[in-house]
């Protein structure tokens, strides 16, 4: 299942395949086998799939996680209430080319928040990738600001959604 998920997010990311210091930055299909592999370990891990004719097309995961871990230097940035609520930490979440805008991601999404029930959910977004910000735009998230992983990695957007739990439930 790995390797398909590997293969699956990079025919939604062509734009990393193939670019030097891609998987230094953790931006390539092996760095996400290697994130995926160590994420397992958080208790709550939760991954979901969506099959067309019998084949994998999108995949989402999470887990839920303390602010301290998600947040890091943005710890003190983050308003106080969030701090104090349940935090789901969205890691991945990608959809073939060809069945992207059909509502699969959404989909993958809802099945996330169902599965680990926050209050608050939290992603990180590449600042070029338009589609993703568009899908998470309208799922309601917001950007909480600037975000590296790393000292020398890239910058991402951090993005924080308040789960409305009501509107889930229909």
């Amino acid at each position: 299942m790995l390797d398909t998920i590997a293969d699956i997010w990079s025919d939604a990311h062509p734009e990393l395949v193939d670019i030097p210091g891609a998987s230094t930055d953790g931006l390539s299909a092996s760095a996400l086998r290697r994130q995926v592999t160590g994420h397992l370990r958080h208790e709550g891990f939760t991954l979901v799939a969506a099959y067309a004719s019998g084949s994998m097309v999108g995949f989402g995961y999470a887990f839920p996680c303390t602010p301290e871990y998600w947040y890091g230097e943005l710890l003190p940035e983050i308003p106080e209430h969030v701090r104090a609520g349940r935090l789901m930490g969205l890691c991945e979440l990608a959809v073939t080319p060809a069945r992207q805008s059909q509502g699969i991601g959404s989909r993958l999404h809802t099945e996330l928040i169902k599965a680990i029930n926050p209050d608050y959910a939290s992603l990180l977004v590449r600042p070029d990738n338009t589609a993703g910000r568009t899908l998470y735009e309208r799922l309601g998230y917001t950007y909480a600001g600037p975000y590296r992983n790393e000292p020398s990695g890239p910058v991402y957007d951090l993005l924080l959604l308040k789960v409305d739990h009501e509107a889930d439930a229909h």
